[in-house]
């Protein structure tokens, strides 16, 4: 590989992407993508790709091999991720939160999308994507299965029941473990943890980073060919997404 170029998008806050380039300090060369003047001159320290469409660019720049990893920054959601699925060819992605709880455990979450990871077929395939990256990363191969409920609580709601049985079906192809409704154990032995659909792991990656005094790292794309590390505009900076870019490219 020549040498590896990280690209960063900007939407708004410029002064937050362009500081959490500066602590990052990575080997790579970055690439920042916004529209002409976001970039204050005396902040253009970096190389810049101006255009109306940051989104577009920066997507057509990762799967052309102009930049070989992505990092959302402050891009908007809908515009970037819609570009990313047209120009990936897929009709959904899959992403996969890296966090840290307060106490420095790492793992892998997944979904973390409201439209990820709705039916069992679409969890059986985020345990195996997950199980991959958390061994990548020397997080273990053990990866929890989360439902709605414990399995004492069959029959007080349809929706419960279904969660339940969802999850016992998912471990049950992919030799992950039930943990039900335990988060708090899954936690102490899984590297990766399945919630029962993507609202769910939303508000879990929420409540751990926002209000639990954990950490996020980013959420890699698992299902394209290419490194894009998404974010939330909410993260207070996004060095450890850079971090996380760079190292994916190892």
């Amino acid at each position: 590989m020549p040498h590896p170029v990280v690209g960063i998008g900007i939407g708004d806050n410029a002064e937050k992407v362009i500081e959490s380039v500066r602590k990052a300090g990575l080997q790579s060369s970055v690439m920042v993508y916004c529209r002409p003047g976001v970039v204050p001159a005396q902040l253009s320290l970096f190389s810049l790709s101006e255009s109306d469409s940051p989104w577009d660019r920066m997507v057509h720049d990762l799967m052309e091999g102009r930049i070989h990893a992505a990092v959302r920054g402050t891009l908007p959601a809908n515009e970037t991720l819609k570009a990313l699925k047209h120009q990936a060819g897929v009709d959904h992605l899959e992403r996969a939160a890296l966090l840290e709880t307060a106490s420095g455990k790492k793992f892998f979450l997944a979904p973390v999308g409201v439209d990820e990871g709705w039916t069992v077929s679409d969890k059986v395939g985020l345990v195996a994507k997950v199980r991959e990256i958390a061994i990548r990363f020397g997080l273990g191969d053990r990866i929890g299965v989360l439902s709605g409920g414990r399995m004492g609580d069959i029959g007080r709601h349809p929706v419960v029941d279904q969660s339940l049985a969802d999850a016992e079906l998912v471990s049950r192809i992919t030799g992950a473990v039930h943990y039900e409704i335990r988060i708090e154990d899954a936690i102490g032995t899984c590297g990766g943890i399945i919630a029962p659909e993507g609202i769910s792991g939303n508000l879990i990656f929420r409540t751990l980073t926002f209000l639990g005094s954990g950490h996020g790292h980013g959420a890699p794309v698992l299902n394209i060919d290419r490194i894009f590390v998404d974010t939330s505009r909410a993260s207070p900076d996004y060095v450890n997404a850079l971090l996380l870019a760079e190292s994916l490219l190892k």
